[in-house]
């Protein structure tokens, strides 16, 4: 990988007029989602944190999509490109929505009336930087299951449905309820937005990325590179 292709697939991940719509509409989405909760909150419930949860994890649904769209751009391609530059340029779309995300908490918090002596702002930064790993790991899935199915549609639902599948599968067995925040995105995810992130949390954390993140990728790789092989070989 050289620079001169990384810097193009960045250039691609908000390249087009409907991913700079998409990135639009996902930070719009966000700051309403921010509003509305702020609005219909007791002074009291109105934390960093709380808002946080909820307007990253709804902004996070539609972070997968650039990674998918980049990948559709790979198989696209007069000549076969690169895949990791592809898969890393996924992230400058999922930061741009994670920073976004604590911009507009922080500000619709910083606006609105909040019970002082409840600390709204307690663990903020945690959660802060959750909400941009949060990100991250969303764009890597959309990667992942863009390499693994063709279709930009079924690859987008399969992004919400087979980890909220699983995260529901472990969830109805009380033995298999512990594998929960160590397998599944949703797990992870409110850990991150607890703002009480231990080692332990943080291990769990690179477990789930390394099975929804670098897993995934790793198999679409593979195989788009076995479609890619001559008859024969």
């Amino acid at each position: 990988m050289d620079a001169t292709t990384l810097d193009a697939a960045l250039r691609r991940s908000l390249g087009t007029w409907t991913r700079r719509w998409l990135l639009v509409g996902t930070l719009a989405a966000g700051l309403l989602a921010a509003v509305a909760l702020v609005a219909a909150a007791a002074p009291a419930d109105r934390s960093f944190t709380e808002l946080s949860r909820t307007v990253q994890s709804l902004m996070s649904v539609a972070t997968p999509l650039f990674g998918i769209l980049l990948v559709r751009d790979l198989r696209r391609a007069p000549v076969r490109l690169p895949v990791l530059p592809t898969v890393l340029a996924v992230g400058l779309p999922a930061v741009v929505i994670g920073v976004a995300g604590v911009l507009i908490c922080a500000a619709t918090l910083a606006l609105a009336p909040v019970d002082v002596a409840d600390d709204p702002w307690r663990f903020a930064g945690t959660t802060a930087v959750g909400g941009v790993l949060v990100q991250i790991a969303a764009g890597l899935v959309g990667t992942g299951l863009g390499l693994l199915l063709r279709s930009v549609v079924v690859a987008f639902l399969a992004t919400i449905i087979l980890p909220l599948g699983l995260f529901t599968l472990l969830g109805a067995v009380d033995a298999l309820r512990p594998a929960q925040p160590w397998l599944t995105p949703f797990g992870s995810v409110r850990n991150l937005f607890s703002g009480q992130m231990s080692a332990l949390r943080w291990v769990q954390w690179l477990c789930v990325l390394l099975v929804w993140g670098v897993g995934l990728n790793a198999v679409g790789t593979a195989l788009l590179h076995r479609h890619d092989r001559p008859a024969g070989h």
